[in-house]
Parts: C-alpha cells; structure tokens; sequence
C-alpha cells in the first residue's frame, strides 16, 4: 500500500521511535515448528493472527500518519516466511492476485527459499513461495478460506497431538487425523487416542465416513457400531497410492453424505496425498497449490515420492473432474478419454471391484508396520516432543517474570519505607495473586 505498508529485509533492528515509521517483525514471534530440514509456510492460525495483528496496526489511531514497515533479518527461512505472511494478507484483505504480489516482494532482486517437504534426506521438490499464493487464492474462490469464521482457538488446540492432532483440509467435508489406536495411551511419547475419543467432535461436525489406510490399531467395529462407515484402503506408509485405492477413494468420497475423516498413521503421507487427489480432481487445483494448502492446513503433509506422484495424476485427476462436472450437468455425450474408462461408475458396492480392490492391497501387509519404526511413527513422536517442548518454555517465562516483579517490588519498598515487613507483606500478596 503506497506511503502506507511495506516489506523490508533489513541488515539490522532499526531504531525505534521513529516519528514517520512504525517497524514491526514477527521472525521470533510466529515461528515454524519442523520435524525435520522443513521450515515452512506458516500454518493457518499464523496467518490469521498476522492478519488480526496487521489490520489492528492499519486501523491503530496512534499509527494513521504513519507508515508501517513489516522488516524481517537475513535468515533466509524467516524471509520465506514472513513474505508469505504478508503476500497471504495482500490477497486475502488487499485483493491482490498472486503474481502481483509475488512480483512485489521479488522487487529489488530479492529471491527466496523454496520451502520442501518434512522428509528426512534431500529434497526433490520445491515449493514456491507463488505456489502458496496461489494456494491461498484458489481457497479463498473455492470457499475453503473464510476468517470471519474461521475458529484459530479451535484450529490451535485440536492441532496438538494431546487433543486428537487434527485438521480440517475443507470446511464441511474433510478432516485429516492421526490414526487411532485400540486404546488411549502414550507411546514413544505420542499420546494415542481411542475411535470414542473421537464420536463426540465428529458427531457434532456431521463427520459420516472414517477412511483407514494405515494398518489396523482398532478394530473398526467401533465406529460402525457408534453409526459411522468405515473403509479400509492400506498401502505402506511413505508410499503412494495404487489406481485403484485412488478410484476407491474418490468414489468414497463422492457419494458420502457428510463430512469425511481421514487417516494413516500420523495423518500427514498417505492421508494428505488422497485429500490432494479430491481436491485436484473437484477443485481443479494444481499439485503444486494443493499440496500447498494441505501443508497450511497440516504442516508436514504429502511427503517424498507422494509429492511427484501428485505431480504425474494432475493432468489425469483434472479429465476426470471435467467428466464428472459434465455428467452433473447432464451432458452424457462428452468423448470418454483413454485416461479415464469409466472410473465415475465404479460402484463402491460392486463385488468385482471390491475382489480387485482387496487384491490390490494384499501387495502390502500390516506387518510390514507392525514391527518396525516406519516414517508416521517417527513424525509423531517429534510432533509430539516439539509441541510438549513449547508447553515447557510458558511456564518457565511466567515464573521468570513474576520473580523479576516481585524482586523490583521489594526494591521499591525498601527505597520507600526504609523497612523489610512491609516489602514482605508485598511479595507475599503479590505471590497469592
């Protein structure tokens, strides 16, 4: 916005009180949590409070003459981010296109990091910094991205690994989750949760149908006796999906009539890579900007080979979309390509289909999960030790500050009565408080 905000890589911390500028930086104020060399983008609540603190500045009577600088250091993952940051905030509230803004923040010959996946090892595909814009516009088109509803205190507490480790992909159809297990319990320091922790959160959401694709830890009874259907369509976790469980999947999904829950092991891989497949397929989306907006939604999703998978079904999930929305409209006369052959009439109900469907997944075996550490069980375990680590560090900055008062208190009493009681008598309600 000319003479009014502005984005700056700044060498140092500038001065503060200037009298024409207010500078501002988020870098240590909304910071990425990785599992491994990920660093990025933000997650959804980052964004919205970015935008609520933004705002809250460009409407600030103490700032209106004043121009607003967001600076950000020479850390080149905290760039990335922080130009996402306000990149995000320029669409969604300035309604900028994508490649304006994108060409905006590469003035002066800047470039910035691409992000990568949360894959242990090198990265093999790169997410742009335009690719999450572009992401963060279709949502908003598609209607998967409306902060005047949008619930961050929600997002925030059903995100941890303590309170379920979920996220909804898209409002009202579906929820990516870490898979449950037979019984509550913590293990390898994941707290696992039972299928009944879930009923109640679901019930209230219209969540109908809870696809499987890891293993079974539960047994599944448990959500169909409760009045949920229940799919199991396994492949090996870090691996991609076969035709069939692609087909399978999307079916599901197209005729379920609520909201569809998702899982694997930890929610990320195979969870994130089939939601991509619907979203590619219905929303016409890129691979690239839907892998996107799943990563902002739950950061580490789609991993490795899952990301040029997505890469390679694009052109295809796209024919098939046009069919579908063709059928829809009633124009039964479209040319079927060579692509496609009849997947929309697939029946989920179809015995044939279902003998390929199990012959499909007998080329993988729960055991090959059963006893071994196999990439979900790794990524929840740091989820779950970096976000206890963050919970840590709130109470140790509370006790340090209450010390602080309290010692500046006495400070002040002893200058002020020249006597210890009272100092004491202080501290001692101060402490109550």
């Amino acid at each position: 916005m000319p003479d009014r905000l502005y984005f700056a890589i700044l060498c140092q911390k500038p001065k503060s009180g200037a009298a024409n500028t207010h500078y501002f930086c988020i870098d240590d104020e909304l910071v990425y949590e990785n599992f491994y060399a990920d660093f990025g983008p933000l997650n959804l609540a980052m964004v919205y409070r970015y935008c609520c603190k933004l705002n809250k500045k460009l409407k600030s009577f103490s700032l209106i003459r004043k121009k607003i600088v967001h600076y950000t250091g020479f850390d080149q993952k905290k760039q990335a981010n922080a130009a996402f940051l306000i990149g995000s905030y320029a669409i969604i509230y300035l309604r900028e296109s994508p490649e304006d803004v994108y060409r905006l923040i590469l003035a002066g010959s800047v470039s910035y990091l691409p992000f990568r996946d949360a894959s242990f090892g090198t990265c093999s595909f790169h997410l742009t910094l335009l690719d999450c814009f572009h992401a963060i516009s279709k949502a908003l088109q598609c209607g998967f991205l409306d902060f005047d509803v949008f619930d961050v205190n929600e997002y925030e507490h059903y995100e941890r690994a303590e309170n379920g480790d979920f996220n909804w992909i898209i409002p009202n159809k579906f929820i990516a989750f870490s898979g449950p297990h037979s019984r509550s319990k913590i293990e390898n320091g994941y707290p696992h949760h039972a299928p009944e922790a879930y009923f109640p959160y679901f019930r209230k959401h219209k969540v109908t149908t809870i696809i499987r694709l890891n293993k079974k830890m539960y047994d599944a009874k448990r959500f169909t006796d409760a009045g949920f259907e229940h799919f199991d369509l396994f492949f090996a976790d870090g691996s991609t999906p076969s035709d069939t469980i692609v087909k399978t999947f999307l079916n599901i999904c197209e005729n379920a009539e609520g909201v569809v829950a998702v899982h694997c092991k930890a929610g990320l891989g195979r969870t994130g890579t089939l939601i991509a497949c619907y979203i590619m397929k219905h929303y016409r989306m890129t691979a690239a900007e839907t892998i996107a907006w799943i990563r902002i939604n739950r950061p580490g999703s789609v991993i490795g080979p899952q990301q040029h998978f997505l890469m390679e079904k694009q052109a295809e999930l796209w024919t098939e979309g046009d069919i579908f929305r063709a059928k829809l409209r009633g124009n039964r006369k479209i040319a079927v390509t060579r692509i496609l052959s009849g997947v929309d009439d697939i029946s989920i109900n179809d015995t044939r289909n279902r003998r390929t469907i199990r012959k499909d997944i007998e080329l993988y075996s729960d055991e090959d999960e059963t006893n071994c550490i196999t990439q979900g069980d790794k990524l929840r375990a740091l989820k779950s030790r970096r976000q206890a680590k963050a919970t840590a560090a709130s109470p140790l900055t509370w006790l340090l500050a209450m010390l602080v008062s309290t010692l500046c208190s006495i400070v002040i009493w002893w200058i002020v009565c020249g006597s210890l009681l009272p100092s004491l008598l202080f501290c001692l309600d101060g402490l109550r408080t």
